[in-house]
C-alpha cells in the first residue's frame, strides 16, 4: 500500500484502508443476507466503478443469488454531469422479481434515482439499493440507500473499482485527490 499515487496530472493521498473496505462490505453481506430470505432477489452490479465492491460483496454470500450487470454514466472527469446516460442495460427479466442495485458511490444521488426510478416503472416490485460508499453531504435529490458500507466526504476518490479517467481502480485501498 501506497501513502500516495499519482494518475495522470492528479496526486491522491491513501484515504480507505483495504481493511476498513472489507470489514464494511461483509458488514454489508449480513445485513443482505438477512433481508433476502426467501425474496431470490436478482443482483444487479452497476458497470464500471461497482465490479471489486460486486466481487467482494457477492463472495461472502451464499451461491444461489442470481447477478448481472448494467451500465450508467454521469460523469466525465472529476464531475457529475448530471445528465444520466443508459450504457448497458439490465438484460435479465426482473418483472416481479426484488432487485437489489449494488453500486459503488452515491454522492449527487441522480444516477440511481434515474435507475430506480426506471425500475419502478418497468414493473419491478421491490428495489433496494446498496452502496460501498455514501456521501451524503453531495446529496442532490430524495435517495437513501437500504444499505451503505462506509459514510464519506465530499472528495474525489480512486481506487476499489472508483477511477480518475480510467486509471486507479485496481486499487485494493481507496485514496482522495490531493489536489483538485
Amino acid at each position: 500500500m501506497q501513502e500516495t499515487i499519482r494518475l495522470k496530472d492528479r496526486d491522491f493521498i491513501l484515504y480507505i484502508r483495504e481493511e476498513e473496505i472489507v470489514n464494511a462490505i461483509t458488514r454489508m453481506a449480513t445485513e443482505i443476507e438477512r433481508d433476502a430470505r426467501g425474496r431470490n432477489p436478482l443482483f444487479v452490479g452497476i458497470l464500471n466503478g461497482a465490479f471489486m465492491f460486486v466481487a467482494e460483496l457477492m463472495s461472502k454470500l451464499p451461491p444461489v443469488y442470481e447477478l448481472t450487470f448494467a451500465a450508467y454514466s454521469s460523469y466525465r472527469g472529476v464531475k457529475s454531469e448530471g445528465i444520466v446516460k443508459e450504457i448497458l442495460p439490465i438484460r435479465e427479466d426482473a418483472r416481479d422479481r426484488s432487485v437489489v442495485l449494488l453500486e459503488d458511490v452515491i454522492d449527487t444521488g441522480l444516477t440511481m434515482q434515474y435507475v430506480m426510478q426506471k425500475l419502478k416503472d418497468s414493473g419491478i416490485r421491490d428495489v433496494r439499493l446498496a452502496t460501498m460508499l455514501f456521501k451524503p453531504d453531495a446529496l442532490r435529490c430524495d435517495l437513501k440507500p437500504d444499505y451503505v458500507g462506509l459514510e464519506i466526504g465530499n472528495d474525489f476518490i480512486v481506487g476499489f473499482g472508483l477511477d480518475y479517467e480510467g486509471l486507479g481502480r485496481t486499487s485494493r485501498d481507496i485514496y482522495r485527490i490531493a489536489n483538485l
